[in-house]
């Protein structure tokens, strides 16, 4: 009890005295994560929109495979990925594998399928006839579709939190194709595997409690979003 009140302790003076090796870890995981789901949003709007409002033969299957790689593993994801970017593999003359970029990929392969499958239900729910309506008053595509998007904000948000937080919390991925390279790839989720394999639980905990306080800010804000989105409907 004692080993573990001193370990807390320890952990606790590493995150208030911002040790440098600590936060540099935290920036890299936040940097790679914010960039992923920022590049995920244009592609997965378009998407979801494509399969909330367009009829199409294999639409219903479209929208199944969707939700079906939403249950993918994020170590199955890296697997693939190191295949295809490793020295023997197609993509190996790209030189990204054991990079930032390599673990980017990773995470939009992984933030995509949330939020899509996410924003589909959310323009699902919206009033059919409010894009009809946008286009029928001379509205162009694009928009139209920032119509729907403002009308929709409060599940645009929930749908970004949701995959921010699934994302910076992955381990699988982010080890195969990234390799924890110190000072480069190391990242929040990596960096507590390799800390509690060398026994050292101080500076595994202390990032296991930014990811504790991530999920549980993630969580209010998800509530938040809720509560204003059915105000919203109410009103």
């Amino acid at each position: 009890m004692d080993e573990l009140m001193v370990t807390a302790g320890e952990a606790l003076r590493l995150l208030v005295s911002f040790d440098p090796a600590l936060w540099e870890i935290i920036g890299v995981s936040f940097r790679v994560s914010l960039t992923a789901i920022l590049v995920s949003l244009p592609p997965s709007l378009l998407l979801a929109l494509l399969l909330a409002r367009v009829s199409f033969p294999g639409r219903w299957l479209a929208i199944s495979v969707v939700n079906t790689l939403m249950a993918v593993p994020t170590v199955v994801v890296g697997l693939v990925l190191f295949m295809l970017l490793s020295r023997s593999g197609p993509l190996g003359e790209l030189r990204l594998l054991f990079t930032q970029r390599a673990m980017i990929i990773g995470q939009i392969l992984l933030a995509m399928p949330i939020l899509t499958a996410m924003l589909h239900s959310t323009f699902q729910s919206l009033d059919q006839r409010a894009w009809e309506t946008a286009r029928l008053l001379g509205a162009s595509w694009f928009q139209a579709l920032w119509m729907l998007i403002r009308e929709a904000r409060f599940g645009v948000i929930a749908a970004l939190l949701a995959a921010f937080g699934r994302i910076i919390a992955e381990v699988g991925s982010a080890v195969m194709i990234g390799g924890n390279i110190e000072h480069f790839t190391r990242t929040i989720t990596t960096a507590i595997a390799l800390e509690t394999l060398k026994g050292e639980f101080a500076q595994g905990l202390a990032l296991g409690l930014v990811l504790l306080l991530l999920a549980l800010l993630l969580n209010v804000l998800l509530g938040v979003m809720r509560g204003r989105g059915q105000q919203t409907v109410s009103v």
